[in-house]
């Protein structure tokens, strides 16, 4: 069955995430039904600083205004299969954490939680405070899936998109799309 899916990009650094995941989503289109973008006016700003461009609007996916609740993922009868925020800031964090849903992201997050399906959360900050690792425990105890992103170097990355990959295939891989990544223990 085709997966549909929310991508929540927020204005902590790591805009390269995001725009792998995007990237990695378009190339397994085969293997999605839909997938609705909502962007952070903060991340738009962060993906300008980080990544020079603002490219993010040339994706062939539907981008939502952070305010619409209207968007189909804001109610859970529109059964989307999972929610990956990334970056996740430790105030969307927060936000989730106590059921805030004071924008299209937390609504969007608190029905996934809501209707049992998969929130990944991929956290981007360091080093982290007791609040932060709270609001983690009580998402994981919700039923999401906090994903820090920490690259692995088991395949010798030679660039900083081959390192942003690592975080991104392991996304991939909890969303449960098939993807031809680096794995441990087999030959490449």
């Amino acid at each position: 069955m085709k997966k549909k899916i929310v991508i929540a990009i927020t204005g902590a650094s790591g805009a390269i995430y995001a725009r792998l995941l995007l990237n990695k989503l378009k190339l397994l289109q085969n293997q999605i039904a839909e997938v609705g973008i909502i962007m952070s006016t903060n991340a738009r700003e962060v993906w300008r600083v980080e990544l020079g461009n603002d490219d993010y609007q040339s994706y062939p996916f539907k981008f939502y205004d952070k305010y619409d609740f209207s968007a189909p993922f804001a109610s859970g009868s529109a059964k989307f299969d999972t929610m990956v925020i990334v970056p996740c800031s430790m105030g969307t964090l927060g936000r989730i954490a106590s059921g805030v849903s004071d924008d299209l992201t937390t609504r969007a997050a608190d029905v996934i939680l809501k209707e049992r399906r998969k929130l990944i959360l991929v956290a981007r900050d360091t080093p982290l405070n007791l609040i932060q690792l709270r609001n983690m425990i009580t998402v994981t105890e919700a039923g999401a899936i906090v994903c820090p992103a920490v690259p692995s170097f088991y395949s010798n990355p030679k660039t900083i998109e081959e390192v942003a990959l690592t975080v991104v295939d392991r996304v991939v891989d909890l969303i449960g799309l098939e993807n031809n990544s680096y794995r441990w223990g087999e030959s490449q």
